[in-house]
């Protein structure tokens, strides 16, 4: 099947406008995220759906630490997101820092910008995160099941997946 085009949804309807825009106060909010998360036992709760990545700027090489949940997945980290500028310093092959409920671990990272790959992975993290699926406009069928073309739709407007394999 060719790569279908971000213009139609062969998925038909879906049951949200897509994910939801970054807020003018998002960069406040991950700082006290960040804050939060080294604090020993609040850190450890949210610890348990979020990490911070710390990628490298690949011309500027200042780091951006970005708070973001993640769902567990064959031993790799899981994280969906639109492809935000951070996102473009993530190359395969050039390791970024991870912290998640401790000190900082070297990390593989990969991004999945390909419809079927993200696809395939946001239907496992939205089954996995429920609030993490509604911040990135995937709402659920009577079943249970991720709808599809939530999940497309948010493809459409540049949702990626990262997979973070640690050292």
């Amino acid at each position: 099947m060719p790569e279908p085009t971000p213009e139609t949804n062969p998925y038909g309807t879906p049951t949200t406008t897509g994910p939801e825009p970054i807020r003018s106060y998002q960069g406040v909010l991950n700082t006290v995220i960040r804050t939060l998360l080294n604090v020993p036992i609040i850190g450890n709760q949210l610890g348990k759906r979020l990490v911070t990545l710390h990628v490298t700027g690949r011309k500027s090489g200042k780091v951006y630490d970005v708070p973001v949940a993640y769902t567990r997945h064959e031993g790799d980290l899981l994280i969906g997101t639109s492809k935000r500028p951070w996102v473009r310093n993530i190359r395969k092959g050039v390791p970024i820092e991870v912290s998640l409920g401790g000190p900082q671990r070297s990390a593989d990272a990969e991004v999945f910008e390909d419809s079927e790959s993200v696809m395939r992975l946001y239907d496992l993290i939205a089954r996995d995160n429920k609030q993490n699926a509604k911040f990135n406009g995937i709402g659920f069928d009577p079943d249970g099941s991720p709808h599809q073309a939530d999940i497309y739709q948010t493809w459409q407007q540049g949702g990626v997946v990262i997979r973070v394999t640690l050292r």
